[in-house]
């Protein structure tokens, strides 16, 4: 496997960018970091990572360069016009997309870096900041196959195992959204259990312990009833706004395929009601609270 000298762009740095770009420059690459916020590159520039004060600044011509932005408005901003990702990487160059945005962004952001030459990977990925902080990511990638070999050893930096999704930049994203759809799908189903638990006068934290060991002994699950049970909130590892920005892709992208997806809506009015209630900044896992008074509990 190709071994990577070059300094390295990394764009986005938030609550998921950091660990990232940490990892990266505890594996040894040289990173170049940027970020709207500067003060969160300093960490970074302290062990070693230039920083970069501009988006153009921080893509290296014919290198590669990573985004980690927050939805695809972002990702459409850092790529497009003279002075984004696109233009200033120029021929030859790799961008890997690890956001969460939709296929079809995907597919325009990966047509701007092919038209000027470049590569486009969609690499999104598995795992909450904890993961990316233990390098214990799961990364989805589909899109150019020419530089895939350039861009493992930064995969095998930051997380565990990379899945191969074929050419469509849009794939990885697909299956990205897959996973956060199961994800809340998940936490909608154990708030209602435990609040079911609870109005019975069960102690929810047993009944999660138990289940935890038993029929449900796997990392999502025993993540969730940990977050729920203790109301472990805040810090966000993944804000429930953003919560909302993953669910409504889902849902167009559930309606551009022609899928009926009906817990999507579920999940959609669970945020959006807990959203209505100020608890936009609380970690996603925080729609339990919605469940809890829907049973008439105290939250």
């Amino acid at each position: 496997m190709a071994q990577i000298t070059d300094e390295i762009g990394f764009i986005g740095l938030g609550n998921m960018g950091v660990p990232m770009a940490h990892a990266l420059i505890d594996a040894g690459f040289k990173l170049v970091v940027y970020n709207r916020t500067s003060s969160k590159a300093q960490p970074h520039v302290e062990k070693g990572a230039r920083l970069a004060s501009t988006v153009a600044d921080a893509v290296p011509r014919g290198g590669i360069v990573i985004t980690m932005v927050s939805d695809d408005a972002a990702l459409e901003a850092v790529v497009g016009g003279e002075d984004g990702v696109a233009a200033r990487l120029g021929s030859g160059g790799v961008h890997v997309s690890m956001s969460t945005v939709s296929p079809i962004t995907s597919r325009a952001v990966a047509k701007l870096v092919e038209d000027r030459g470049g590569y486009h990977i969609s690499a999104p990925v598995f795992g909450r900041p904890e993961r990316a902080a233990a390098r214990q990511l799961w990364i989805i990638m589909s899109g150019a196959m020419k530089p895939r070999d350039r861009v493992k050893p930064l995969f095998a930096a930051m997380g565990q195992k990379t899945y191969e999704f074929g050419e469509d930049p849009g794939a990885a994203n697909i299956v990205k959204l897959i996973n956060n759809f199961m994800i809340t799908s998940a936490i909608e189903v154990i708030s209602e259990g435990l609040a079911l638990a609870e109005k019975n006068n069960i102690d929810p934290k047993q009944v999660a312990s138990v289940l935890g060991e038993a029929m449900f002994n796997c990392p999502l699950y025993k993540s969730y009833f940990d977050i729920i049970t203790n109301r472990r909130f805040t810090p966000p590892g993944f804000r429930m706004e953003l919560g909302l920005k993953d669910i409504d892709l889902v849902i167009s992208t559930a309606t551009d395929s022609r899928v009926p997806m009906p817990m999507a809506t579920v999940i959609h009015n669970r945020v959006l009601q807990n959203l209505a209630k100020g608890r936009g900044d609380l970690d996603w896992a925080a729609v339990a609270l919605g469940a809890f008074e829907d049973a008439g509990l105290k939250v």
